[in-house]
């Protein structure tokens, strides 16, 4: 194996993480535009648009470990079928929540409604992405696939 093929190999569990930490900052820089909020206004232009690109990134990202990267690693390794059902269930989990924030926003709920709904994205998305850390770096570490990065783990 020469060394471009080592290096591309080994990016996707690079890629994984890097996408992993910005829809963490992401979450930090939405919520920090909550606690900026004031429950007697319309939520402000900036929450909007971090809300909206924020539930837009998570999404994404899921949708394409769903449509390109799961199925690679499943077809390379068989035994991690039950480990991929429960990560696209936590996938199901985390869009059901996205939704309640997105119909918050939308009914220009308050600082402290948004909240609520942030706090339970950021613990399912936190452990999600603990879970698939732990069981699938090492696997991408060594997975051979021909995709574009933004189209397996979401654009950023």
């Amino acid at each position: 194996m020469t060394e471009r093929e080592t290096t591309r190999l080994i990016a996707w569990s690079h890629e994984m993480r890097r996408v992993h930490g910005r829809l963490r900052e992401a979450l930090t820089i939405t919520r920090d535009a909550v606690e900026r909020g004031d429950p007697a206004e319309d939520p402000a232009r900036e929450l909007l648009l971090f809300c909206h690109g924020f539930c837009s990134a998570l999404d994404a990202h899921h949708r394409g470990e769903d449509r390109t990267l799961f199925p690679a690693i499943a077809a390379a390794h068989p035994d991690l079928a039950p480990v991929l059902r429960a990560l696209e269930q936590d996938h199901s989990m985390i869009g059901h929540l996205l939704g309640g924030l997105q119909a918050a926003v939308e009914s220009r709920s308050g600082p402290e409604v948004l909240a609520r709904h942030l706090e339970g994205v950021a613990a399912i998305m936190e452990s999600h992405f603990r879970y698939e850390e732990r069981q699938l770096l090492t696997v991408l570490d060594g997975l051979e696939l021909s995709a574009d990065p933004g189209e397996a783990l979401g654009s950023l």
